[in-house]
């Protein structure tokens, strides 16, 4: 197998308050169902996957 390398490409949180700076986009979502829109829109168009952190973030990582 080659060798893979996942990297998070975006992240997508109800919490702004505990976001710090870094090296990825982070979109702010008003309520769970804007979540999962914004989260479902970013893997389709970045052929990504989404994987939930916690309850209110989610991040996009690509391979």
């Amino acid at each position: 197998m080659g060798n893979q390398h996942a990297e998070i490409v975006a992240v997508i949180t109800m919490q702004p308050d505990l976001i710090r700076s870094g090296g990825s986009p982070v979109f702010i979502a008003a309520d769970n169902k804007d979540l999962q829109k914004i989260s479902m829109t970013l893997e389709k168009i970045m052929d990504a996957s989404a994987h939930e952190i916690e309850e209110h973030t989610i991040i996009i990582v690509a391979r």
